[in-house]
């Protein structure tokens, strides 16, 4: 599938951050998300050891599944080294170019993107989400395991309850219970989707576990191309 070259990969934090400021007005935050996407695509990244530093070996997973059957339709691995430092806000920067490879590798483009990490939910409205939403033109949202910008009440305690993840007084996502007194996720949108939509999605990627299937295979694969 194809992914736009919109910019040089930075050496440095400054680099990276005038790189999302100018990549941000791209973003489509009024388009409604795909209501029944036919295909989903999780994508994740592991890395060897503790995953500090430059240098470090890590494996992006890219896992299409059919929205309906949760059935793997493809998979694409890229296994690269991280050549951008550890920066809270950049950390994108790091997974990129492994990622972007390993979606080049795909035959057919997914519906919808489902990253493992935050859209808007960043303190520059500009996270991995929103990031590959711009570089493939694709529906996207992240699905993230845990906060990083905003402040929330506690869902209630039962599967579909949610609270508005608000940061700077602007809600930049929602905090979702995927599972009966279960950790919620923290999802936020990325590029041509909505909230609502997002949250609906990721409720019915979740049938059994707390981590939408998506991200479950992707990290799976990831994981398994490391030790390979």
């Amino acid at each position: 599938m194809e992914v736009r070259d919109l910019h040089p990969w930075p050496a440095t934090p400054e680099e990276a951050v005038a790189i999302q400021d100018e990549l941000r007005p791209l973003l489509d935050l009024e388009t409604p998300g795909p209501s029944s996407p036919a295909t989903v695509a999780g994508l994740d990244v592991s890395y060897a050891g503790d995953g500090g530093g430059t240098g470090t070996r890590l494996a992006a997973a890219v896992v299409v599944l059919d929205a309906k059957t949760l059935d793997v339709l493809e998979e694409s691995v890229a296994v690269g080294t991280a050549a951008f430092p550890y920066v809270p806000g950049l950390f994108a920067f790091r997974e990129l170019p492994a990622l972007v490879e390993a979606l080049r590798a795909l035959k057919t483009a997914p519906d919808l993107l489902v990253c493992d990490g935050y859209g808007v939910a960043h303190p520059r409205r500009f996270g991995l989400a929103c990031h590959l939403g711009v570089l493939t033109g694709l529906p996207s949202i992240g699905v993230a395991k845990t906060g990083f910008v905003g402040a929330y009440d506690p869902p209630g305690g039962r599967r579909g309850d949610a609270s508005p993840l608000v940061d700077g007084g602007e809600v930049v996502g929602r905090v979702l219970r995927t599972r009966d007194g279960v950790k919620p996720v923290f999802v936020s949108v990325g590029h041509r989707a909505d909230l609502d939509t997002a949250c609906r999605t990721v409720l019915a990627l979740a049938p059994e576990y707390r981590l939408p299937e998506t991200t479950r295979r992707a990290d799976r694969l990831s994981r398994d191309a490391l030790t390979s």
